[in-house]
């Protein structure tokens, strides 16, 4: 997905490279921070009363699906300190067995078709504000032309300040907002917003 690279940051060298099904873990770490907990809540779901965490990992190690190490680059130095998810948008029927706490997201994403939509981009709380995030928005910048797409895509939370000060300054802009559905899901926002850059 990635060419293999390297940023030196306050002594730091981190190498970009595509993820790995040993990944799995740490992906499923930073897919939950992320998203701030919703990726657990739903793990935990799925899990019938096993391990939710099992379910992420298993989810990472995925050959296909949003959510397979297949769509992630992370970037290392000794060990995975960040990671950008992300694939173009394709048009798709709506599924009307699709459970309302996504239909929001499902309504912002079919605004953004042909777009490279970042599903994810995450560092592990010890590397942030080294500039990891930003670099991450880069290559999806690139994976996105290389891939023929019409530009960039986003949901984040309203309540996420820091990531969209980050977006705002990666140039990404509101299109649209979706009242969130929250089910059992405790998150102080109240609507998804669809960010896009061209």
């Amino acid at each position: 997905m990635a060419e293999k690279a390297e940023h030196s940051d306050e002594g730091w060298v981190a190498e970009a490279r595509p993820a790995t099904k040993d990944d799995a873990t740490v992906l499923a770490k930073l897919v939950n921070m992320a998203g701030h907990g919703l990726p657990l809540y739903l793990w935990t779901k799925m899990a019938d009363g096993g391990d939710p965490w099992e379910v992420g990992r298993q989810r990472a190690q995925r050959e296909a699906g949003s959510f397979s190490y297949r769509n992630a680059v992370v970037l290392e130095h000794g060990k995975v300190l960040a990671c950008l998810i992300g694939y173009p948008i394709v048009p798709a029927p709506a599924d009307p067995d699709t459970p309302a706490m996504f239909v929001p997201m499902n309504e912002l994403e079919a605004m953004a078709t042909g777009s490279w939509y970042v599903n994810v981009v995450a560092t592990v709380p010890e590397a942030r504000g080294r500039g990891f995030g930003s670099r991450l928005l880069a290559m999806a910048d690139v994976i996105a032309e290389a891939t023929g797409c019409t530009g960039t895509s986003l949901i984040v939370s309203d309540a996420n300040a820091t990531a969209r000060h980050l977006y705002d300054n990666a140039g990404y802009r509101v299109v649209a907002t979706r009242p969130m559905v929250k089910e059992g899901w405790d998150n102080p926002g109240e609507n998804w917003v669809l960010m896009v850059k061209p």
